[in-house]
């Protein structure tokens, strides 16, 4: 019952931000019904399409949530892309039936998933950042884990995650360029502490969303992506989705 409430309460959330203005209503990439749920962000329609929800990362939860809504029901696919990955899955966003609420925002709003910062439409990135947030706020699903961000002065506990994507929150002490890469650094020591990379090639996208490598030195962000890394544990930014700004006051894991 408890969960049911929390489903329910998290679709009335979502619905109620986007009923001014639905985001994600990119192109149609045609209907069908759900036929098996394959892991924990793909599923396989009755017409044997296999469909990857784009803009989400699975948590321990995420498969059993994702049956839960999705099982045998009607679904519209929209995307900006219908290039399949290597796979040979369609990435889209997901929606039941007619409702302008995607899969995806309504996984986030309940804690069930977190965000990729894949989705390069700002509008439909905001909307899905905004669900996870609201999620942070209120310590749902895998928020309610207090380990469920990261903190930059703990290296060893992210490197433990390497291989996995996670979500780090810090102070960046210093910015360094070396070669191709730029570093932002968490800790004094640049081997060991945990730091971020951004390539020469990923530049420009910071450069032009307002936010160059250098004017983070000093401040408080949060980052996402996957965990690299063997002496210190290292998170590579592609995207510019993948850096969130922080106010100095701010408690962990609560910014919109």
């Amino acid at each position: 019952m408890t969960r049911l409430f929390h489903l329910i309460a998290a679709i009335l959330l979502v619905a109620g931000h986007i009923a001014f203005a639905a985001p994600c209503q990119f192109e149609s990439l045609g209907e069908g019904r759900v036929a098996a749920i394959v892991d924990a962000r793909s599923m396989r329609l009755d017409d044997g399409r296999e469909i990857r929800l784009a803009g989400i990362e699975p948590t321990a939860t995420t498969r059993q949530a994702l049956a839960s809504l999705l099982a045998g029901r009607d679904v519209t696919l929209r995307s900006a892309d219908d290039t399949p990955d290597r796979y040979g899955r369609q990435g889209a966003l997901v929606f039941i039936g007619e409702s302008d609420t995607s899969v995806q925002a309504t996984l986030l709003a309940q804690g069930e998933a977190i965000g990729s910062a894949e989705i390069a439409d700002k509008d439909c990135a905001a909307a899905l950042m905004t669900s996870e947030a609201q999620a942070r706020r209120q310590k749902m699903g895998n928020w309610a884990d207090p380990s469920a961000i990261k903190n930059a002065e703990s290296p060893d506990d992210i490197l433990a995650g390497i291989g996995r994507f996670m979500v780090v929150e810090g102070k960046v002490l210093s910015v360094r360029q070396a070669g191709v890469m730029t570093y932002l650094n968490f800790g004094r020591n640049w081997t060991r502490g945990f730091a971020v990379t951004i390539s020469r090639r990923a530049l420009p996208a910071f450069e032009s969303a307002g936010i160059p490598p250098k004017s983070l030195e000093y401040r408080r962000i949060r980052v996402r992506g996957w965990v690299e890394g063997t002496l210190g544990p290292r998170i590579d930014l592609r995207l510019v989705g993948q850096v969130e700004l922080l106010g100095a006051n701010e408690l962990t894991g609560v910014r919109p």
